[in-house]
């Protein structure tokens, strides 16, 4: 992993689904989660590739499992860094203990450290970190950053589907969404990710698989000012002609500043499961 020589580091965690050329541009910091499988461990966006990934969890009867960094993952990192301060932006704090890790580390170093919760995952994480990132080279310190990332928490809209609810509900990350288990099988559930709680929530449930990727993009635009500049992104978890589907709905709707697609990672679909898509959005 190559190290930033910032002032202030900005470290985030591998669930944030940024773009690889986007962290080497802004100099953001990823520290990997785990995937357990058996006896093995693979560090996330590491270890394991996202194709083999979702190829193994398809035909193994034994699913994989999860665990955040520890607090010396941090304090390695951190001290990696020789920076003068550092701001942390993990996943949300109501899905995972990495939070509590990154908080644990803060106070194992010398250096002021900021642990911000983003209350999300996936670019919905994402779109904060490169928010706290342009601040800073824009000149802002981490009060400045911490401002930027909060305000594009403020102004996210994620949504996205999956194929079954039986993974969320495994892993013990289905938060409102255990409202839909036990109807009927054939109805794909809409659920948005609660930047307010950090939890998953339901929205509704639609008949087909297309409908509820229509209705994503649907709720995503209900009262958007779109006179303002959008960043979308559409991701899914080996599920790439229905992201094309999303997308295709998205680029009707409006020409965004900025977008991006792609494979989630490997803990998210861990807790997601095949056939996960989803759309993360925000107009600042």
């Amino acid at each position: 992993m190559s190290v930033d020589t910032h002032r202030i580091a900005l470290i985030t965690d591998s669930t944030a689904d940024i773009p690889p050329e986007l962290l080497e541009r802004y100099g953001i910091l990823v520290l990997p989660l785990y995937v357990l499988w058996g006896e093995e461990t693979y560090r996330d966006g590491v270890d394991i590739s996202k194709a083999a990934f979702y190829e193994r969890i398809a035909r193994e009867t034994e699913p994989p499992k999860t665990s955040q960094p520890t607090p010396m993952d941090f304090v390695r990192l951190i001290r990696a860094c020789h920076c003068q301060e550092a701001l942390i932006i993990p996943l949300s704090g109501a899905l995972s203990g990495t939070v509590n890790a990154a908080m644990q580390a803060a106070q194992m170093v010398d250096i002021p450290v900021h642990v911000e919760d983003s209350r999300a995952i996936s670019m919905a994480l994402g779109w904060q970190v490169l928010a706290a990132a342009r601040a800073r080279e824009a000149g802002g310190g981490l009060e400045d950053m911490v401002a930027a990332a909060r305000a594009a928490r403020a102004a996210q809209r994620a949504l996205f589907t999956v194929d079954t609810l039986e993974y969320l509900h495994r892993g013990g990350r289905i938060g409102g969404a255990a409202a839909f288990l036990g109807t009927v099988l054939q109805l794909k559930p809409v659920l948005r990710m609660d930047t307010t709680t950090g939890r998953v929530e339901a929205v509704e449930r639609c008949r087909t698989r297309r409908k509820a990727l229509k209705r994503i993009c649907e709720i995503a635009f209900e009262g958007l000012d779109d006179s303002r500049p959008i960043r979308v992104a559409v991701l899914h978890a080996a599920a790439p002609d229905d992201m094309q589907i999303l997308l295709d709905h998205v680029l009707a709707r409006c020409t965004p500043t900025e977008w991006y697609t792609g494979d989630l990672t490997t803990v998210i679909g861990t807790h997601g499961g095949p056939g996960l898509v989803g759309m993360c959005l925000y107009s600042d």
